[in-house]
């Protein structure tokens, strides 16, 4: 599955615009609904904070007007990647205790590790992307 979305530019410690909050909102939505479509339910709290973090950094730091959200089952794994328009890899920051943000890509990490997975990017960073396994069946 996959949408794709124009966004407005944001520089860097901007506040989003409304729309675009809308655009992380229905981000969110949608991966929830796919997830119980697939009986999936346990992992719909993980995977849309994942999603709401990865689209949300894209509109923030990307400069970009054009956001893809693709969701896929592969191999006992839920894919979810978000593609901005532009290159440039993001980084874990080790925010304060009293920042306000910066903490985004850590819970991705965290939440990523917690279900046997991973994180990273591609295409020379315009595309970032996390890994969570799928929950074993039980018979």
């Amino acid at each position: 599955m996959s949408v794709s979305f124009g966004v407005s530019p944001c520089g860097a410690g901007r506040r989003i615009a409304d729309a675009d909050a809308r655009r992380v909102q229905m981000a969110r939505r949608v991966a929830s609904a796919r997830l119980r479509y697939c009986g999936l339910t346990e992992l719909i709290d993980d995977a849309t904070l994942i999603v709401s973090e990865l689209v949300t950094n894209a509109i923030v730091h990307s400069g970009g007007t054009q956001i893809t959200f693709t969701m896929a089952i592969r191999d006992s794994s839920l894919c979810i990647s978000v593609h901005d328009e532009m290159p440039g890899g993001p980084t874990v920051h080790n925010a304060s205790s009293e920042a306000e943000r910066g903490r985004g890509l850590f819970l991705v990490e965290c939440i990523a590790n917690a279900h046997g997975g991973a994180w990273g990017t591609s295409d020379a960073g315009a595309t970032t992307w996390c890994r969570l396994t799928l929950p074993k069946v039980q018979p």
